[in-house]
């Protein structure tokens, strides 16, 4: 069975944003962390190269896949901030319809900068998934 390639690492946090080129996009980082921090309880590792992860759960799938993911994630890329999420179809449009200004797709919001939504809302989506996530795949 193959490897995941996004692990937990030892890597710096501070130094990946720092590395980032945009000084907003730096500036949307350190927030993010700040805000995941206080959500999740959890200090930001790095996980693989270039996702920014908080907290922990372990999944298997049907098939026998398993892994470890972070509860709370996201990705200071160069067209867009990726934050994960993972919710139930029936719990997104209210949410997303209140979000602001971002693209979206099975389990990303992309967004240009976080002064285009609504960070409160956001704090909601990331709580939802964190609730949803650790109610499918509860530690033993």
């Amino acid at each position: 069975m193959a490897k995941n390639k996004t692990t937990e690492t030892e890597s710096s946090v501070i130094d990946f944003i720092n590395a980032v080129d945009s000084e907003a996009k730096r500036n949307d980082a350190f927030e993010l962390v700040k805000i995941m921090t206080e959500i999740t309880g959890f200090e930001a590792k790095m996980w693989g190269p270039s996702i920014i992860g908080f907290g922990a759960y372990h999944y298997k799938y049907a098939t026998g896949h398993e892994g470890d993911a972070p509860l709370a994630a996201f990705s200071p890329r160069k067209a867009a901030t990726t934050i994960y999420f993972y919710l139930p179809e029936n719990q997104r449009e209210e949410l997303f319809s209140k979000l602001g200004k971002y693209k979206v797709s099975k389990a990303c919001i992309y967004v240009k900068k976080l002064a285009d939504i609504d960070i409160e809302i956001l704090k909601k989506i990331i709580l939802l998934s964190i609730e949803y996530t650790l109610n499918l795949y509860p530690s033993k």
